[in-house]
């Protein structure tokens, strides 16, 4: 997978015609003369809540994968940064842009930041205008960082953003497992009772996002509200980068309208859906899905299973299992991962995770135990909901998803066989 060649702009599923590239409009490793030539320069604001107003009408999400509101952020670490009679106030803002990409099946953050470094340092310098802060980082892989700190040397006006190598962990990525490295250099989650936004940082406000999110705050910061609406849905407005990898003629990065439909995704990639027999949306704290008639969108139900022909991106993930492939067995090489790849804070993590691998991986290789689904269930219920962070849940999500979606090869898998396997070998 290289950052260099994957930029390509998406036909729109939702209204069928070709959207030009938004994040890649300066072109290839485009410098600050191209990033300039492209998109002009920022707008000077007024200090409050004008960037606010406009992320707010924009409907921006976040792009990291959770997909929580851009605007109700920033918003909760403006009103944190503001004295008031409850709370003194505890030093400036934060601002933090997330580039770490845990995430082993995605690569659109490092493209973003090997093409388009520029529209994320002007997201950071646009929030930092508008909150009066006093810190900003750039967190990202060493590879990441590079091109990010070539950009940084052609702007005077962004000597105030500093890098941070992050590592190479799946739970380093997390927010708040960013600010814990930051204060402590040990990149894991801290309890989800805290709140970033009224005490991140030692102690101080701090807005962490994603670096595609950033970038898209420089749009709007840019053009407006209006402007981002007019590609997407209005549940899922503007675009997203994600990440074509699996059983595909070339892994791709993609940028892709709100609402679009999976099927007119996979076929920018050139897949067709006749080599499909399913799609992992969302990486490895993601839904497996079938993709006729599935459309990508932040305004599907979270927390669950697809619903009404709705899945959400999560962390921008298309992940293609082809036809005669075995969903279970690759399932069981995520799960497996997941179990190693914890924090190692909390007992579901350090016993739930590794005993659902197990588990799993018995289903996978065709075991013939009729309870293993029963047992799959019942440590599932043990996890959800009592990590210290998300990552059981993530990982409880992804294993009911390949139950639903290949029950068919549950049934056979545990009468000792295996449906897609069998299928393959008879083509």
């Amino acid at each position: 997978m290289s950052a260099d060649t994957a930029v390509e702009p998406v036909e729109s599923g939702a209204a069928g015609q070709s959207a030009a590239s938004r994040l890649f409009a300066g072109g290839a490793n485009a410098g600050h003369a191209a990033h300039l030539a492209a998109y002009g320069r920022m707008p000077r604001r007024a200090p409050g809540g004008s960037l606010a107003q406009e992320l707010e009408a924009s409907g921006l999400t976040g792009r990291g994968g959770a997909g929580f509101s851009a605007w109700r952020k920033f918003a909760a670490v403006d009103l944190s940064r503001r004295p008031n009679r409850y709370a003194r106030r505890t030093g400036a803002p934060v601002l933090v842009a997330n580039g770490a990409e845990g995430e082993p099946l995605s690569f659109k953050d490092a493209t973003l930041l090997h093409n388009a470094p520029h529209l994320v340092i002007d997201g950071l310098l646009a929030a930092a205008e508008a909150l009066g802060a006093g810190s900003m980082f750039i967190y990202a892989g060493a590879a990441r960082l590079e091109p990010v700190a070539a950009a940084l040397a052609e702007r005077a006006d962004a000597r105030g953003i500093a890098l941070l190598e992050a590592p190479d962990t799946f739970v380093a990525g997390q927010a708040s497992a960013v600010v814990n490295f930051l204060e402590t250099g040990r990149a894991l989650p801290r309890d989800l009772a805290g709140r970033l936004a009224e005490s991140g940082f030692k102690g101080r406000p701090t807005l962490v996002h994603n670096v595609e999110t950033w970038a898209h705050i420089a749009l709007v910061a840019r053009y407006g509200a209006g402007w981002f609406r007019a590609e997407g849905t209005a549940e899922d407005p503007g675009t997203r980068l994600v990440s074509v990898t699996g059983d595909v003629p070339s892994e791709v990065v993609l940028e892709v309208p709100g609402g679009a439909g999976l099927g007119d995704v996979l076929a920018s990639a050139g897949v067709g859906l006749d080599a499909v027999s399913a799609v992992l949306v969302g990486g490895y704290h993601g839904c497996w899905v079938r993709p006729p008639g599935m459309v990508l969108s932040t305004g599907a139900p979270s927390g669950g299973a697809p619903s009404a022909g709705w899945v959400r991106p999560g962390a921008g993930v298309l992940h293609v299992l082809g036809v005669g492939r075995c969903g279970l067995e690759a399932t069981a090489r995520m799960v497996d991962y997941l179990a190693g790849e914890s924090a190692r804070q909390c007992g579901p993590c350090m016993f739930g995770l590794p005993a659902l691998a197990e588990v799993m991986k018995r289903l996978a290789t065709g075991a013939g135990a009729p309870d293993l689904v029963r047992e799959v269930e019942r440590l599932s219920a043990l996890v959800s909901g009592r990590g210290a962070c998300h990552h059981p849940d993530g990982t409880v999500q992804l294993i009911h998803s390949a139950l639903e979606t290949f029950a068919d090869d549950v049934r056979w898998h545990l009468a000792g066989q295996c449906l897609a396997q069998a299928d393959g070998a008879g083509q």
